[in-house]
C-alpha cells in the first residue's frame, strides 16, 4: 500500500517520492527514512530521491519513520502558557512535543532487540488527535467571542456603504477591460503565458534539469525568506505563481485607462490588500515554515494560536485586536515615559509637562514639543536610551511637552481651532510665565506639526512672535503628495466616517490604528497573524510597538475639519484655511524652520514634506533621515543605525535631492542640536519645573496619557 510523503531529492530541488510501506513478513532493504524526514522537516533537504521502503508491523514502526521531526526547535519567543512550554525536567535538549506511537511499555531498546529501527522521538498520533480536538474547541470559543454582545463587534464600522464603495471602485477597472472583449482576452492571455512558462520551468526542474525562476521575489520581502521557498519545487511553484498573479493584478490596474487619480489609487490599495492577504506564506498547507512547525508540534502551534486568537477577540470585545508585542512587559510611568518631570498646567484638552534639568546650566530658550493629538506623546519618551525627551534634557534644554487628553463624548464638539488655542498657544503662554517671558523653540511631530504650522500662521496674522524657531518631524503642510493614505480620502468615505463618529462623538483609536497598519500590512498585520495564530508564538516585547497599540480617540469635530481642510481640499497649502477667524497663510511664517523628512515614510512621504517646505516664508533647513515615520525620527545617537542627508539643492524631486545631498552616518539628533544652538547659544542657570511660579500638579507622565481608548 503506497504512502506518499514529501521526501526531497537533489537535481535542483526536492522531488516528492513514493514511500512504499510493505506488509509484515516482506523483506525490505535496511534504510533509515527517519533521517530523510528529519532533513525535510528541519532543513528542507534530503539525500535520496529513490522510493523509501519501510516495514510496517505496527503503528509504532510507522511512526518511527518520522524520527526526530517532533523535536521542537528553540524559539526566541516565550510559550503562551505553562502547559505549552517544553518540559525541561527531562533533558536539556529541546523537549519532545509528541510521544512514541504505540504501547507505552514498548521501548526503543526492545524494538532494537527485535532488529527494528524505532526512534524515541516520534509523531504522537494520540497527541495530534487531542490537539485537533482542542483546536475545534478553541475555534468555538473564537466564534463565540466574535458574536458576544458589547460596545463593538467585528462588524462594527463595516457598513454596506464601505462594501459598495470597494465594489464600485473595482467595477470601474473591470468595466474598462470588459468593454472590449479583445482587450480582456489579451490581458488574460498575458497571465496564461506567464503560467505556462512557470509550468514548463517547474517541469524541467522536476525532471532534473536546470531552470531559471520565471519571477523572483524582492530580496527585502521577508515572507519568502525561508530557504525552501526556493529549494523545493512545490513551494517555489506556489511562490512564483503568487508573484506572477500579483504582478499581473498590478499591471491590470496601471493599464486601465480613463480612471481618475483617486479611483486608481483606491483600486491599487484594495487589490494590494487582497493580494497580500492571499499570499501562500499566510496558510499552513502552502508555507514550508508553517507546515514544518505544524508537523513537528503535532498541531500544537495551531492550538496555541487559536487560544491567542480567542484572547485577542475577547480583549477587543468581539473585534480582533492583534497583539504586536507582549502588553504585560510595559507600563507608562514604570518603564515608558519615565523621564523625571512635573505636570505644571492642564486644561480639558492637554496637560503641559516640564522636565527636570540634569545639567547645571541650560540654553536660555526653552523647547515646546507638540505631538500629534491622534497619538500619545511618549513616542518621544520611550525607554531611556531611546527617549528624545531625555536626550534633549541631557543636552541642556528646558523641555516642555504637551500630553493630549484621550477624549470622550463630552469633547465631541472640540474642533481644530480649540486644539490650536488650548494646545500650543496656551502652552506658549505658560512657558513665558515660567521662564520669565522667554521666546521658545517649537517642535511638531506629524499631525502635531501640521497643527503647529497652523498655529504659527495664526500667530503671524496676529503679530505674535513668541516662537523663536520651528522644527517639523515628518510633517505635511501640503497634501498633494500625501501618499497611500489618500486611498481613504474622498467625499464619500469622509461622509461615511463622519456618520460613524457622530454616533459616539469621536473616532475610536483602533480605527485610526488600523488605517495606518493597512498602509503596511506585510509589516504590521500579516507577520503577527502568522506568528501569533499560526505559529502559536507570543510576540516579543518591543516598546515602540506597545506605543503603536496604545491608541487614542479623536473628537469628531477636530478630525472632520482636519481630513477635509488638509487632505481632501488641501486648503492649508492654498492659503484658504480659516481657523479661529483668521485665514492661514504659511508664507507669513518667517521663523527659521528645521524640516525633517524620513526616506521610507508611508504616512508623510518625503516628497510631500519636501514639496510643502517651500510654502514657508522663512529659511528652511531640510534634512532627510533613513528609515520610516517612527524609526527615522526615534533614532538615538547611541547606536549607528541609520544615516541622514542634508544640504541638498532646492529641488522638488527627492531622488535628485538625495543624490546631491551629503550623507552622514548615524543619528540626526546632534545635527539638529547644533542648529538649535545656532539660533541662540546663550545659557542660563537650570530651571526647575514650575519655575517657582506654578505649583506642580503631579509627576510626569501625568494622568491624561494613561487613559486607555
Amino acid at each position: 500500500m503506497p504512502f506518499r510523503m514529501p521526501v526531497k531529492g537533489e537535481h535542483g530541488g526536492q522531488l516528492p517520492s513514493v514511500m512504499a510501506v510493505e506488509q509484515i513478513g516482506v523483506t525490505a532493504p535496511r534504510y533509515s527514512a527517519s533521517s530523510e524526514l528529519d532533513r525535510w522537516v528541519q532543513h528542507g533537504r534530503a539525500a535520496d530521491r529513490s522510493a523509501t521502503t519501510l516495514r510496517a508491523p505496527s503503528a509504532r514502526a510507522l511512526a518511527g519513520a518520522s524520527d526526530k521531526i517532533c523535536r521542537r526547535r528553540p524559539r526566541g519567543r516565550r510559550a503562551v502558557a505553562a502547559n505549552d512550554a517544553p518540559d525541561k525536567s527531562v533533558s536539556s535538549k529541546p523537549a519532545l512535543i509528541g510521544k512514541v506511537a504505540g504501547p507505552a511499555h514498548v521501548t526503543a531498546k526492545d524494538d532494537a532487540t527485535r532488529g527494528e529501527a524505532a526512534p524515541t522521538e516520534t509523531i504522537d498520533f494520540e497527541q495530534l488527535s487531542l490537539n485537533l480536538v482542542h483546536l475545534i474547541a478553541q475555534g468555538g470559543k473564537a466564534v463565540a467571542a466574535c458574536l458576544q454582545p458589547g460596545e463593538e463587534s467585528w462588524l462594527d464600522g463595516v457598513g454596506t456603504g464601505d462594501v459598495v464603495g470597494v465594489a464600485r471602485t473595482l467595477g470601474h477597472v473591470a468595466e474598462y477591460w470588459l468593454a472590449q472583449p479583445q482587450r480582456a482576452i489579451e490581458i488574460q492571455a498575458d497571465l496564461g503565458r506567464a503560467y505556462f512558462g512557470l509550468w514548463a520551468s517547474t517541469a524541467r526542474r522536476v525532471l532534473g534539469g536546470e531552470a531559471r525562476p520565471v519571477v523572483k521575489a524582492d530580496a527585502k520581502d521577508r515572507r519568502f525568506a525561508d530557504p525552501e521557498w526556493s529549494s523545493s519545487p512545490y513551494f517555489d511553484f506556489l511562490k512564483q505563481a503568487y508573484l506572477l498573479t500579483s504582478d499581473w493584478v498590478n499591471r491590470v490596474v496601471k493599464s486601465t485607462r480613463g480612471l481618475d487619480p483617486q479611483t486608481r489609487r483606491k483600486a491599487e490599495f484594495y487589490l494590494r490588500q487582497l493580494t497580500d492577504a492571499s499570499s501562500p506564506a499566510n496558510f499552513v498547507p502552502t508555507s514550508p515554515e508553517l507546515l514544518r512547525e505544524t508537523l513537528s508540534s503535532n498541531a500544537g502551534n495551531l492550538v496555541r494560536g487559536m487560544r491567542m486568537l480567542v484572547e485577542d477577540l475577547e480583549a477587543g470585545r468581539g473585534r480582533l485586536k492583534i497583539r504586536q508585542t507582549d502588553p504585560t512587559v510595559f507600563e507608562v510611568g514604570r518603564n515608558l515615559a519615565i523621564t523625571p518631570g512635573k505636570v505644571i498646567y492642564q486644561n480639558e484638552l492637554m496637560q503641559l509637562i516640564q522636565y527636570a534639568p540634569t545639567t547645571g546650566r541650560v540654553l536660555r530658550r526653552p523647547i515646546l514639543i507638540v505631538p500629534p493629538w491622534i497619538n500619545k506623546y511618549y513616542i518621544l519618551d520611550l525607554s531611556p536610551k531611546r527617549s528624545f525627551v531625555k536626550w534633549c534634557v541631557d543636552q541642556g534644554l528646558t523641555v516642555f511637552v504637551i500630553s493630549w487628553v484621550n477624549p470622550d463624548a463630552k469633547l465631541a464638539a472640540k474642533g481644530f481651532d480649540d486644539y490650536m488655542r488650548q494646545g500650543p498657544l496656551e502652552a506658549l503662554e505658560i512657558i513665558a510665565t515660567v521662564t520669565g517671558g522667554e521666546k521658545a523653540h517649537t517642535i511638531g511631530y506629524c499631525a502635531g506639526g501640521t497643527l503647529l504650522a497652523t498655529a504659527l500662521g495664526y500667530m503671524a496674522a496676529k503679530g505674535d512672535d513668541r516662537a523663536l524657531s520651528a522644527t517639523m518631524f515628518a510633517t505635511q503642510v501640503d497634501f498633494t503628495y500625501a501618499g497611500d493614505i489618500m486611498a481613504f480620502i474622498d467625499e464619500e468615505q469622509i461622509e461615511s466616517l463622519e456618520r460613524q463618529m457622530s454616533r459616539a462623538g469621536f473616532l475610536e483609536g483602533h480605527k485610526m490604528a488600523l488605517a495606518f497598519n493597512l498602509l503596511r500590512p506585510n509589516d504590521l498585520i500579516w507577520p503577527y497573524v502568522i506568528g501569533n495564530y499560526l505559529k502559536g508564538d507570543a510576540p516579543r516585547a518591543f516598546d515602540l510597538l506597545y506605543w503603536n497599540s496604545d491608541a487614542t480617540r479623536i473628537p469628531v469635530a477636530s478630525h472632520s475639519f482636519y481630513l477635509r481642510n488638509c487632505y481632501l481640499e488641501n486648503k492649508l497649502a492654498k492659503g484658504e484655511m480659516t481657523v479661529a477667524g483668521e485665514t492661514i497663510d504659511l508664507g507669513n511664517v518667517t521663523v527659521p524652520i528645521y524640516s525633517l523628512a524620513t526616506r521610507e515614510d508611508h504616512i508623510a512621504p518625503a516628497r510631500s514634506v519636501l514639496f510643502g517646505s517651500k510654502l514657508f516664508g522663512g529659511p528652511v533647513k531640510l534634512v532627510i533621515a533613513g528609515s520610516g515615520h517612527i524609526a527615522g525620527v526615534v533614532n538615538p545617537p547611541y547606536q549607528i543605525k541609520y544615516s541622514y542627508w542634508t544640504d541638498g539643492p532646492p529641488v522638488s524631486n527627492v531622488e535628485t535631492w538625495l543624490a546631491r545631498a551629503e550623507e552622514r552616518p548615524g543619528s540626526w539628533w546632534p545635527h539638529w542640536m547644533q542648529w538649535i544652538r545656532d539660533q541662540d547659544p546663550t545659557e542660563v542657570p537650570a530651571r526647575e519645573p514650575g519655575g517657582g511660579k506654578l505649583a506642580p500638579i503631579e509627576d510626569a507622565p501625568g494622568a491624561y496619557v494613561k487613559v486607555k481608548a
